[in-house]
């Protein structure tokens, strides 16, 4: 085994929580070193972007439909950017207000920072391709670098880029050693808010599968330490488009011509930060290179009418409390939010499945179920699971009861005791095929697990919204529990990330504002 395996593994195991020895973090909330949650790039030029608020959009049921495409200008650039990484609202209580965004974060934290490398066709005034960083506070573009480049010839008219990167330490503030984990969630959580924007344009997203993380660094001025104080890491590089594009895109005509010096330096977030040797030792690891996976055909379904795309994206929330009095659901709602999620979030092969506690539907029985997202391994789940499981067939493809009962102190104690795991109509964790993904494909297959699941929960948050429901996704769980209740002998499978969905409680000593002034 290579030693970026070996680190994800040993990093993996160090950072679970159980039920006498949680993951090592600072016990305490060290309010004077907190991260500003907004990164600003002083001394860029800043372009006013114009708010989308007032735009029309699809409904939601109808964004998996072939939609018309809209043309690459500023306006929908702005409304893509807005209702994918924008603010959604903010929130006032006891004199304190915070930023709610479009995108979920582990911790309201938001890690991830998100560049638009954009072609000649969009700038008014030359023909060069320009490199901007979205600054969501201000709704805004700061430019960071301007250059000629043939990269765009190989491309459909109105294609561009969109590059996520992670500043861990916004994460490892609060939660320390297991902050890697979320800010990887996190990056998921935002690549699905795009793809569910985009669509909102009629455009498509492909993540690419060839740009080497040290590439993505060039391109996106992270490589240029002397304009950071915190480290700034590459995630993934995405091509939206109005039509399909294949991920081995090539960004060589990009990297050759980008300058060696960007404008801007990038803002000091705290004054100082805590040392964590093993988060920069993970992110060494996982920066090996990613081996693609196999495309495949992905199949819409149809939904109840619903509301506005952008109303769901900005009324989505989180929410702290389940009231469990009236957080029982209907079949029809449950078969809608899983099969939301049943296909590849991007048209790959799926390696996540759903385990899940059901509380309170109508039409089922209470008890443990399992939603298999990818046949290949179903065989070796019946196999590796607990031998009492009945496997049951249910009304959903793929959704198997495997026993009945009530799951409720169970779900809440393997989520840290946290009443909303078990207050809710369902619960759920997220159990990916992991040490065999990571052998066959590397040590940066770790990240995209936990891409993988933040997408999965992304379009769960939405899901849940569409229909009048809430969703909340739970970084703290206790991991070896949930394996053993599975009846989990080994890592051939591991849980990465739970969710819980059911009726919130609304505080009304929590006040809305607007996210921008109109």
């Amino acid at each position: 085994m290579n030693k970026s395996l070996q680190r994800v593994y040993e990093y993996h195991e160090t950072t679970k929580h159980a039920q006498h020895r949680y993951a090592r973090s600072l016990g305490y909330m060290d309010w004077n070193t907190q991260p500003d949650p907004f990164r600003v790039y002083k001394g860029a030029q800043t372009i006013k972007l114009p708010l989308a608020l007032s735009n029309t959009t699809p409904p939601y049921h109808l964004l998996d439909e072939e939609l018309p495409s809209a043309p690459l200008v500023k306006e929908s650039l702005s409304q893509l950017l807005q209702f994918s990484m924008g603010i959604a609202a903010y929130k006032e209580s006891g004199g304190s207000s915070w930023a709610v965004r479009c995108n979920a974060s582990s911790g309201n934290l938001h890690p991830t920072e998100a560049y638009v490398i954009l072609p000649p066709l969009l700038q008014e005034q030359n023909n060069s391709t320009c490199i901007y960083h979205y600054a969501p506070k201000n709704h805004a573009l700061e430019k960071l670098a301007e250059f000629k480049s043939s990269f765009w010839e190989g491309l459909a008219e109105g294609s561009f880029l969109i590059g996520l990167s992670s500043i861990s330490w916004r994460e490892v503030w609060k939660y320390g050693e297991r902050a890697f984990r979320y800010t990887q969630l996190d990056a998921g959580h935002a690549w699905q808010a795009f793809v569910v924007s985009a669509k909102m344009l009629g455009w498509k997203v492909t993540r690419l599968d060839s740009v080497s993380d040290s590439d993505m660094s060039t391109l996106l001025g992270l490589g240029q330490k002397d304009r950071f104080f915190e480290s700034e890491n590459p995630d993934m590089l995405l091509v939206i488009s109005a039509t399909e594009v294949e991920p081995f895109i090539s960004i060589d005509g990009l990297i050759k011509n980008t300058p060696l010096l960007f404008e801007g330096i990038a803002n000091r977030l705290s004054p100082s930060m805590q040392k964590w040797e093993i988060i920069p030792q993970i992110e060494e690891a996982t920066k090996e290179f990613e081996i693609a996976q196999k495309k495949l055909h992905v199949e819409s379904f149809k939904k109840t009418p619903t509301k506005e795309s952008k109303d769901v994206v900005i009324d989505r929330r989180s929410v702290h409390v389940m009231q469990k009095d009236i957080s029982k659901i209907t079949k029809e709602q449950f078969h809608t939010i899983l099969q939301s999620v049943v296909h590849s979030q991007d048209g790959k092969e799926n390696s996540a499945h759903l385990a899940l506690f059901v509380n309170r539907i109508d039409g089922y029985e209470s008890g443990l179920y399992i939603l298999i997202r990818n046949e290949r391994d179903k065989e070796s789940l019946v196999k590796q699971m607990d031998e009492k499981f009945e496997w049951k067939k249910t009304e959903l493809q793929n959704l198997y009861m495997l026993e009945s009962g009530d799951f409720m102190a169970t779900s809440k104690a393997i989520s840290c005791n946290q009443d909303i795991a078990s207050d809710g109509a369902f619960s759920l964790g997220m159990l990916c095929n992991f040490s065999q993904q990571l052998q066959e494909h590397g040590a940066h297959r770790y990240k995209e697990l936990y891409w993988e699941c933040g997408a999965i929960g992304q379009q769960l948050y939405l899901e849940a919204t569409s229909i009048g429901l809430s969703g909340t996704g739970i970084g703290c769980f206790l991991d070896d529990s949930m394996h053993d209740l599975l009846g989990l002998k080994d890592n051939r499978f591991q849980i990465l990330y739970h969710f819980t969905v059911g009726r919130g409680y609304v505080d009304r000593r929590i006040t809305t504002k607007p996210a921008y002034d109109l």
